[in-house]
């Protein structure tokens, strides 16, 4: 008995591996005959795995959808990467989410094994969660917005208080902050738009099939840093020193939009709430830089070097 399960568990491991085996080729990893294949499929059926399975020369088995959940086989760096995604969704922004992660969280830490569940322990005593207000998500639309982008489907939607419905080739969707945004190709303004996923109203179902295009740069979260930057108040521009594809530009890119100028240096388009607020944002980069306008900007940076300067007991 013991061995027949131990080797339902591993047939379950391999169906969840791979959408299509054949008898043979399960028969061949479980050192089994095909004939112990079926009985086993049928077993697993028994505890409500809905398992499928299609005749002729190119048919097999696969692990379907069905009407229950049944339980699931996880290893131990898939079960590590589901409960640091639990504990993300907590704080996610989305609507209802936070309390029903929690949940799903307690469960998985109840059935895990020590080692596991030290590593867990050590992760959050090791990072901090940094709170913060925002506008809340509905799942259902943020499940529609990211179907549509995986289907590659067009996509119908009220945008804030307008009752025009926009029609968009969704692209991707970014997380940014505690905000969720869309990027996607608008189709009634022929160009690349950012919309804040919990301003709009999605219709369903989605339109029509579409041929994806390819977004200026290529990097969707830096489109959208790069858009939110230009919403700011107080805006300035800095040369890095250094190129536009490197490192530490594309990491530059999170709070403001990069331009190529040479192969040494570039400049980044970076916004905030006022100067002060810019040099917070400017001391995490890694390289160094020089402010191209914005005289405001560079007397914080002044102020802050003499500040730092005093707290490391020097005046130099």
């Amino acid at each position: 008995m013991k061995e027949t399960s131990g080797r339902l568990l591993r047939l379950l491991g391999l169906l969840q591996m791979r959408r299509e085996w054949s008898g043979q080729e399960l028969a061949d990893r479980l050192g089994i005959t095909t004939r112990t294949v079926r009985r086993d499929i049928d077993k697993l059926r028994e505890l409500d795995y809905p398992v499928q399975a299609s005749k002729g020369i190119t048919g097999g088995y696969r692990l379907g959808s069905g009407a229950q959940l049944p339980p699931l086989l996880l290893d131990d760096e898939e079960a590590v990467a589901i409960a640091i995604a639990l504990r993300t969704a907590a704080g996610s922004g989305v609507a209802g989410q936070g309390e029903t992660a929690l949940r799903a969280l307690v469960k998985l830490e109840q059935v895990l094994p020590n080692r596991l569940r030290n590593r867990l322990e050590a992760l959050q005593i090791a990072t901090v969660y940094a709170p913060g207000r925002g506008p809340t998500v509905e799942p259902e639309t943020l499940s529609a917005i990211a179907t549509a982008c995986r289907d590659e489907q067009q996509l119908r939607f009220r945008y804030g208080d307008s009752e025009t419905v926009r029609t968009v080739e969704p692209h991707q969707v970014v997380t940014w902050g505690r905000r969720w945004y869309l990027v996607a190709w608008d189709l009634g303004r022929d160009d690349w738009r950012t919309f804040r996923v919990d301003r709009m109203q999605p219709k369903v179902p989605a339109g029509p099939r579409f041929t994806p295009r390819e977004l200026p740069g290529g990097d969707a979260a830096a489109f959208v840093a790069g858009g939110i930057a230009q919403r700011w108040p107080y805006q300035a521009t800095v040369r890095l020193r250094t190129p536009a594809d490197s490192e530490p530009a594309r990491l530059s890119a999170t709070y403001g939009r990069i331009e190529p100028v040479d192969n040494r240096s570039c400049l980044l388009h970076i916004g905030a709430d006022d100067a002060r607020a810019l040099v917070f944002l400017l001391g995490a980069i890694t390289v160094d830089f020089e402010v191209i306008d914005a005289p405001e900007l560079s007397r914080e940076l002044r102020a802050a070097a003499a500040r730092f300067n005093a707290a490391a007991g020097t005046d130099q």
